[in-house]
């Protein structure tokens, strides 16, 4: 399923700016390299929707733009 993958952003806890839902392509921005960036994003599991504003965790990342993301754990909730 994930070929290209590149674990530098796993991890990572981003912001959904772009809805995430199944069948669409979504976007999350990311901390990244010294400054914010945006990413395609996809639901992880494939049947997961991310609204705009929600924190997400990024399970992987495939170069050069696209992440697949999951919902935050409570614990990593409560640390922001």
């Amino acid at each position: 399923m994930h070929k290209n993958v590149d674990r530098s952003l796993t991890g990572k806890i981003g912001r959904v700016s772009g809805r995430i839902a199944p069948g669409t392509i979504g976007e999350v921005m990311i901390p990244f390299h010294g400054g914010t960036s945006a990413f395609h994003a996809h639901p992880y599991d494939g049947v997961a929707t991310f609204e705009v504003g929600t924190r997400v965790l990024v399970m992987y990342f495939e170069p050069p733009q696209t992440v697949f993301v999951d919902a935050l754990p409570d614990i990593l909730e409560m640390d922001s």
